[in-house]
């Protein structure tokens, strides 16, 4: 069925239940994975003044040791469990964006992600990357709530 799931992870309380629903699925099919972490552009994350105050090279140290972080911690947990599992950091991209260039990029034929299952006015105001994934893929999504 599935031989290599992409597991779309922010390292909140939230996508853990991803990554746990994704290396047990993984583990039941024995499937590789591969866990991804995204991080927005830097003009989209500190405009104006803000940029001033924080520089780009600070943020950068700060977002590559918070994804090795993360990613150290879903590979663990992939050994654990005896999944095969490999990590990316994706730099620069809009997380939904980057989730759907992932598993292009690494011929991945199911994602695995969270969801906040916002709706209303809040999913307009915050958006819903779950929703962006789901109408720009072309595998199959795993949406975990």
């Amino acid at each position: 069925m599935f031989k290599h799931i992409l597991i779309a992870t922010d390292g909140s309380d939230l996508a853990q239940k991803a990554v746990t629903q994704g290396l047990a699925l993984a583990k039941a099919l024995g499937a590789r994975v591969t866990a991804l972490y995204v991080t927005e552009p830097w003009v989209a994350v500190a405009p104006g003044e803000v940029a001033m105050a924080f520089p780009v090279k600070e943020y950068e140290d700060s977002i590559s040791a918070n994804a090795a972080r993360i990613l150290d911690g879903v590979a663990t947990e992939a050994a654990t469990a005896g999944v095969a599992c490999s990590g990316e950091h994706m730099k620069d991209q809009f997380p939904a964006e980057g989730i759907i260039a992932a598993a292009a990029q690494n011929a991945c034929d199911l994602i695995v992600m969270s969801s906040h299952g916002r709706r209303g006015l809040m999913q307009v105001l915050l958006g819903s990357q779950a929703s962006k994934v789901l109408a720009g893929s072309t595998v199959p999504v795993l949406i975990c709530r």
